[in-house]
């Protein structure tokens, strides 16, 4: 802490009057910066259209009630659908993760050169919304199910491997060294030294993707991967709000479904 010498005395300063000035000046930068950004979102924007939002809000809302139940009957196979993706994308974005989160961590890779490519492995995958994949999968190979799984899976694969591969590299070396020290082999070190520290957080990390998945999985159909998305795409295209509020409760009641089963089995893995 500066100290500013005065007649009477020492003055205990929080900054310096150099520190002072550039504080305030980031300051100044960080306001300006919010200014500019707001005038390219008030250029951009109808403000016309705003002012009537809520009229617009309420009229929807009023349009959507009473739900239309009967609707139920369509939705129980894009409801098995949407779950289906989730769970099949995050098995198969594990598989791959694992190695992957090997190949990524310092102390398991084999060479720094195969973890760089692990890394931008990661990198790629997190860095694209599963909606996105789905956008280009559904061009590749065609809309549906299959198109859907894919996407969670490559979206998924940079998540888990990265956070395995802290888990992996955070493990107590020393059990890896005594084991290492029976003379055994590099397999052997992996399945005794290493996977038993990272399973519980492995197990973790799978339900938590999972959850996350299911969440993700409503969407994509609005792109045509398959799910519940695809019923609530054509509901709105038709204007049949009463239909969407059924889709919507429906959306709900599986997220908070899929939030009490991961929430369990985390409690019970911990």
């Amino acid at each position: 802490m500066p100290v500013l010498e005065t007649d009477k005395g020492p003055v205990w300063r929080r900054r310096t009057t150099f520190a002072s000035l550039a504080t305030w000046f980031c300051y100044l930068i960080g306001v300006a910066i919010v200014v500019y950004c707001w005038e390219l979102v008030s250029e951009r924007t109808i403000w016309i259209f705003v002012q009537d939002a809520g009229a617009q809000a309420v009229d929807m809302a009023t349009r959507m009630v009473p739900p239309k139940w009967s609707y139920m009957d369509i939705l129980w196979k894009p409801v098995w659908d949407t779950i289906n993706i989730a769970t099949l994308g995050t098995g198969i974005a594990l598989v791959f993760a694992v190695p992957i989160a090997f190949l990524a961590a310092h102390n398991t890779t084999p060479h720094p050169s195969v973890r760089a490519i692990a890394l931008l492995i990661i990198v790629s995958s997190r860095s694209i919304n599963s909606l996105i994949w789905a956008l280009m999968l559904v061009s590749i190979i065609g809309p549906g199910v299959f198109a859907g799984v894919i996407a969670i899976a490559l979206r998924s694969i940079g998540f888990c491997a990265k956070l395995l591969y802290e888990s992996i590299e955070e493990i107590d070396t020393k059990q890896v060294e005594a084991i290492t020290a029976t003379g055994a082999a590099r397999s052997q070190q992996l399945s005794y030294g290493i996977f038993p520290q990272i399973m519980p957080s492995f197990a973790g990390i799978s339900v938590f993707r999972w959850d996350i998945n299911i969440r993700e999985s409503t969407v994509l159909g609005l792109v045509g991967a398959g799910g519940i998305g695809i019923q609530l795409d054509a509901s709105i295209s038709t204007l049949a709000w009463t239909q969407v509020s059924v889709i919507l409760l429906v959306i709900l009641a599986t997220v908070l479904v899929s939030e009490w089963v991961s929430a369990k089995i985390r409690s019970a893995i911990i």
